[in-house]
C-alpha cells in the first residue's frame, strides 16, 4: 500500500494574501485563532515543539523533516497542490524549492487545485478573488511547460512511464478533453509514455467522461458526506445545524452549528467497494474547520488515532493484491481544517504511528 498525503503550501507570506486577508498572512494566522466551543473540543491545535515553519524562509530545511518524517513512517509520497489561474500562480514557490533540491528525498506529485479563490463570510455574497478560467491551446502549453521540470524530476511519481497529475474537479473543465489530449501529445514528444490523469471524486460534481481521464481519488471528508450519506444520517445532520442555527440567531449564540460523529463517514468509507483498478480510496485522520470558519464551521467529532488506523487497515485489506495500491490522505498538513497528520502538542506522532503499523502489516 502506498499512502500519499495531501500538501497545502500556504505557509508563507505572498502579496495576495497580505492583500485579501492582511498583511502576513500564512495558515498559521488562522490556526492560532482557533478557539474551544464545546467541551473537549481541542483548539487550537499546535504543532509539536511550535514548528510554526515558513516554506519560503526555511523552506530547505522544512522540505528535509517532512521528507524525513514521512518516509520514518510508511508515507510513500506527497501530492502538492498547484494554484494556477492562466499563467498567474499562487504559492508556486515551496514546490520550485523542492524541485531545486533534489537531495530531498521525497516522492511527490502534483494536484492543479481548479477552483476559483473567493472570499466567503457568512451573511455576506460571495466575493471573487482569483477567477479560474482555462484558456486556449497556448494558455495549455504554457500550463504544461511549467509542468515539464517538475515530470522530469526522478523523485515525480509515475505509473507505467506516465507522469501523474491529479485534477481537483475535472468536471468543471469543459475543454477538458482537448486539453488533455494536447497534454498527453506534448508528454510524449518529451519522452515519456504519456500522462495519467488522476480526477478527484469531491462532493462537487463527479466526472462521467471516463475515456478522458485515468483515474480517480476520493477526496474525503467532502465526497461522502454529499455523495454517500445515509438518508437517516442527512436527517440528523441537517435538523441539527437547523436547531442550532436558530438558536444562535434567538439567543446571539456562538454555538457551533455543525457536527457529525466520524464514525458515520468512516463507515461508509470503509464499506465502499475499491476494486476498480483506478479508483484510489481516501480517508481523513482529523476534520475541524473552524479555525476558518469559527462557529459556522464543521467538526468531526470523535475521531481518533485507533479508530484512524482501523479505517486504514480495512482499506488495506480491500486493496490488497491491486498493483495500483495508492491511498491519498486529506492532509498532511490542512491545519486549519484540523486534518493534519504531522505531529502536534495533544496527539503527537500516534496518526503516523497508526500509517506506518498499517503499511509494515500490509507489506507483509
Amino acid at each position: 500500500m502506498k499512502v500519499i498525503c495531501m500538501y497545502l503550501p500556504q505557509y508563507h507570506t505572498f502579496p495576495e494574501n497580505d492583500a485579501w486577508w492582511g498583511e502576513g498572512y500564512t495558515e498559521w494566522t488562522a490556526v492560532k485563532r482557533g478557539k474551544p466551543l464545546f467541551r473537549g473540543h481541542i483548539q487550537p491545535r499546535e504543532p509539536l515543539s511550535d514548528r510554526y515553519y515558513d516554506l519560503v524562509k526555511d523552506g530547505v530545511e522544512t522540505w528535509k523533516w517532512q521528507a524525513e518524517l514521512a518516509k520514518q513512517y510508511g508515507v510513500y509520497g506527497f501530492c502538492i497542490y498547484q494554484y494556477w489561474f492562466q499563467g498567474r500562480q499562487l504559492m508556486e514557490k515551496p514546490m520550485e524549492i523542492l524541485l531545486a533540491h533534489p537531495e530531498i528525498d521525497l516522492h511527490y506529485s502534483i494536484c492543479w487545485a481548479n477552483e476559483s479563490w473567493t472570499r466567503t463570510w457568512y451573511g455576506i455574497e460571495e466575493e471573487i478573488l482569483m477567477k479560474q478560467e482555462y484558456g486556449e491551446e497556448a494558455d495549455w502549453r504554457r500550463h504544461f511547460e511549467y509542468l515539464l521540470p517538475f515530470f522530469k524530476d526522478s523523485r515525480y511519481i509515475q505509473i507505467d512511464g506516465k507522469p501523474v497529475l491529479q485534477i481537483y474537479r475535472t468536471f468543471d473543465i469543459e475543454c477538458l478533453p482537448k486539453m488533455l489530449s494536447c497534454f498527453r501529445k506534448w508528454a510524449v514528444e518529451e519522452g515519456f509514455a504519456g500522462l495519467y490523469v488522476v480526477s478527484g471524486r469531491t462532493a462537487g460534481e463527479q466526472e462521467t467522461r471516463t475515456q478522458t481521464v485515468d483515474g480517480y481519488y476520493y477526496f474525503e471528508p467532502g465526497y461522502t458526506l454529499k455523495h454517500d450519506f445515509s438518508a437517516w444520517h442527512q436527517l440528523c445532520y441537517n435538523g441539527s445545524v437547523f436547531v442550532k442555527s436558530r438558536l444562535n440567531k434567538i439567543k446571539k449564540k456562538k454555538m457551533l452549528e455543525r457536527a457529525i460523529p466520524a464514525k458515520w463517514i468512516l463507515d461508509k468509507i470503509t464499506a465502499r467497494d475499491y476494486s476498480e483498478e483506478n479508483a484510489f480510496p481516501g480517508l481523513i485522520p482529523d476534520w475541524d474547520n473552524t479555525p476558518r470558519r469559527s462557529y459556522k464551521g464543521l467538526v468531526y467529532t470523535g475521531t481518533s488515532p485507533e479508530q484512524f488506523e482501523r479505517a486504514l487497515g480495512r482499506i488495506a485489506e480491500k486493496i490488497d493484491g491491486k498493483k495500483l495500491n495508492y491511498v491519498y490522505i486529506n492532509a498532511w498538513n490542512e491545519w486549519g481544517e484540523g486534518a493534519m497528520l504531522e505531529p502536534d502538542k495533544v496527539k503527537q506522532h500516534k496518526y503516523l504511528e497508526a500509517i506506518r503499523r498499517v503499511v509494515m502489516q500490509s507489506d507483509r
